[in-house]
């Protein structure tokens, strides 16, 4: 890719050509390579190499057009100017984007260093390997059926004629495992496990092997359970699967869009217990794919959401602060119109609990480590859920694994009804968070 001040060279000569006063440029390219394997054997193995650049021309009326391409050289970008040139007479003449006005504000000073791509042998081996001591560690695991390493090196930018200038180039790399299991007169189990880091060399993949033996083992003795409420302990994961699904409670641009639980007024009100506090933190040490700026050119930062159950901020791109009479927050994605999307979670405890609850003692009490089916069990509108999910029944320590459930609720209710903000954190490619504990929620068995 040509330097970002060789793109700002050529796009400002190309749009004083064209008698172009005002436009923005945001790109990216993607190396990828992934690997499958299968029985020992490479399943697919895949190497992209993937470029999109976004170009935005506000005309005399204030306008704007908006195009595609995937040239960044001086013909490619030339092209989509004039494209998004003509394309602006078409413009919407209400909520017109504009440039943020943070668009030139300093970028937070990161340490990061990306890592060299791997060789392709050296993912295969590392994933054959792999899939062969989950395959190994115990007789009724036949088959590890979805697996895959992939690494990926991204150079994104972003411009404007404003004199904006932005560009980072990030590098990571992931590892999945998912087992299935046959025993004579038993249902198939299943579990999986999943690491991310910057490069392969700095996933540990036997940590990765361990989990997904682990929870597969924990699985083969299960059984059913009655219908009916239970005290439900949410893994991080699990907990910020339901968080992401439920997002328009603090997504502005779905505030406006009237999709959301939240209107304008809802900030400042509580709509948690005290107990928890969540901050969307892009610049997390432990966000492997960290952005130091959004696609309008926003700088990201540590933001609060909840503070000890209080709603205090909403997620804002340019537009949507502009709007509501608020600052962007960083979390915008640009394209033919701009969205609002979370970076990285970070969930931990508000306000101490007074209760100390704990696994080890606690009785009947209903683990769930993972929701499924997410995009058909969800009404975010509504605020109801109703999600097959993996778990297990838990009496004083010990865990047996549930047959088939499901658990349905209310996530406003849900959050209300929080009795503890575990203290110990797991990481997960979403997001930090620990477990959390909900007083009831209405389980149901397989009939």
């Amino acid at each position: 890719m040509p330097t970002l001040q060789e793109i700002a060279a050529y796009a400002q000569d190309s749009a004083q050509k064209q008698g172009i006063h005002k436009y923005d440029v945001y790109g990216s390219t993607v190396d990828e390579t992934s690997v499958q394997v299968d029985q020992g054997e490479p399943k697919q193995v895949k190497a992209s190499q993937r470029a999109s650049v976004i170009v935005r021309v506000w005309n005399e009326e204030g306008l704007v057009g908006v195009t595609t391409t995937t040239d960044v050289d001086p013909n490619g970008i030339s092209l989509a100017l004039q494209t998004a040139a003509d394309a602006s007479t078409f413009g919407a003449k209400e909520h017109i984007p504009d440039f943020s006005p943070e668009a030139t504000a300093p970028l937070a000073a990161v340490d990061y260093e990306t890592v060299p791509a791997s060789d392709v042998q050296d993912l295969i081996k590392t994933l054959v390997d792999a899939e062969k001591a989950v395959l190994e560690a115990h007789p009724a695991i036949v088959s590890v059926p979805y697996n895959g390493i992939a690494q990926r090196q991204i150079d994104r930018f972003y411009l404007n004629s404003a004199g904006a200038q932005r560009r980072e180039e990030r590098s990571y790399a992931s590892l999945y495992l998912y087992s299935k299991t046959e025993q004579e007169g038993k249902k198939p189990r299943s579990a999986g496990a999943m690491r991310v880091e910057r490069g392969l060399p700095q996933i540990d993949v036997e940590a990765c092997i361990q989990e997904t033996v682990e929870k597969t083992r924990s699985h083969l003795d299960y059984r059913s359970i009655d219908s009916g409420k239970y005290p439900v302990v949410f893994s991080a994961e699990a907990f910020l699967s339901l968080l992401n699904a439920f997002s328009n409670l603090f997504n502005a641009q779905s505030i406006l869009d009237n999709r959301s639980l939240s209107t304008a007024e809802s900030l400042g009100t509580q709509i948690a217990v005290p107990l928890l506090t969540v901050f969307d933190d892009a610049l997390h040490p432990e966000n492997v794919s960290a952005d130091t700026f959004d696609g309008e050119g926003t700088p990201t930062r540590r933001l609060p959401i909840i503070e000890n159950g209080v709603l205090s901020n909403f997620l804002h791109s340019a537009g949507t602060a502009k709007r509501m009479g608020a600052q962007p927050t960083g979390h915008a994605s640009i394209g033919a119109k701009v969205s609002v999307d979370a970076n990285f979670y970070h969930v931990m405890a508000g306000q101490p609990s007074d209760q100390a609850l704990s696994l080890e003692t606690a009785e009947n009490v209903i683990f769930i480590d993972d929701v499924q089916a997410l995009h058909a069990g969800v009404n975010a509108l509504q605020g109801s859920f109703s999600l097959p999910f993996d778990g297990w029944l838990v009496n004083q320590g010990e865990k047996v694994s549930i047959d088939s459930a499901t658990v349905a609720g209310d996530f406003r209710e849900l959050l209300k009804s929080i009795v503890q903000v575990e203290a110990e954190s797991e990481i997960t490619p979403g997001g930090i968070c620990p477990r959390i504990w909900v007083e009831s929620l209405s389980i149901t068995g397989e009939a």
